[in-house]
């Protein structure tokens, strides 16, 4: 029997990472973590943020014997990872913008990020940009509404295209033919973003390149045999019901209440 890979995000992007690596590594069991007391990270102080996720993570990972981590959120990725690493012996696997393929595919060299405030003005962002696409005109869009829709979209809600074409806007004023989805979040919208940005744009995620990672680290992947279990949904705060009506139809077997340590009595 596999130990359990534990993915974690402050919402439900990182199910769009959850189910690139399910598809590749069907046969291990799977929880998931989801900070939704303090959506969305983009608007946390640095040192808030790393210190919850930090004790959320090392405490729920010892709990379950997890054989490997997934922080499947931008904005925690360029923060939390070092201070992670120091607490777990265990592998523990990051997102990074997919700014390097993004700069490779691009006609124009003129490329956008859309991400959280938190992810744009991080200095690890910048240092991407540097190495990876120091020949293109890079568009930096900071958004936490697009993290909102996207939670409303999977709890049932519909989205308002209007809306939205309207805080893509800046977006639909440059040149660029490649955009950056720089939050998990970001991939629940791809139908409507690309509706609103045309065919000339092209979408980029990184949740295929995170689950061939992880895959490389597990020398015992169970990609054969039977498939593996979603083995707990934990949570921070209270859920709405039309996202634990979805959590149900994904399979998941059981929601449980997970508060930070500070809150536990």
């Amino acid at each position: 029997m596999f130990r359990p890979i534990l993915v974690f995000d402050s919402g439900i992007g990182g199910l769009s990472v959850l189910s690139e690596i399910r598809a590749l590594l069907p046969g291990r069991d799977y929880v998931y973590l989801f900070d939704n007391a303090r959506l969305p990270y983009g608007e946390l102080a640095e040192q808030v943020l790393i210190s919850g996720c930090v004790e959320l993570v090392t405490r729920l990972a010892k709990q379950i014997d997890a054989a490997l981590v997934v922080i499947a959120c931008n904005t925690a990725s360029t923060l939390v990872l070092p201070a992670l690493r120091q607490q777990l012996t265990i592998p523990v696997v990051g997102v990074v913008p997919a700014i390097k393929p993004a700069a490779h595919l691009s006609q124009c060299h003129e490329i956008g990020l859309l991400a959280t405030p938190g992810t744009i003005k991080r200095d690890y962002t910048r240092r991407l940009i540097q190495q990876f696409a120091s020949d293109c005109q890079v568009h930096l869009f900071g958004s936490s509404e697009l993290v909102m829709l996207a939670e409303q979209k999977v709890a049932g809600g519909t989205i308002d295209q209007h809306a939205l074409t309207k805080l893509l806007q800046p977006v639909r004023q440059t040149a660029l033919d490649v955009l950056v989805l720089g939050c998990t979040h970001f991939p629940m919208l791809k139908a409507e973003i690309s509706q609103c940005l045309g065919s000339r744009v092209t979408l980029l995620d990184s949740g295929k390149a995170v689950a061939r990672r992880v895959a490389s680290l597990l020398a015992d992947n169970g990609t054969t045999g039977q498939m593996g279990t979603l083995n707990g949904f934990f949570t921070t705060s209270e859920l709405a019901a039309g996202l634990i009506a979805t959590l149900s139809t994904l399979g998941f077997s059981q929601l449980v209440h997970f508060p930070p340590k500070s809150e536990v009595v």
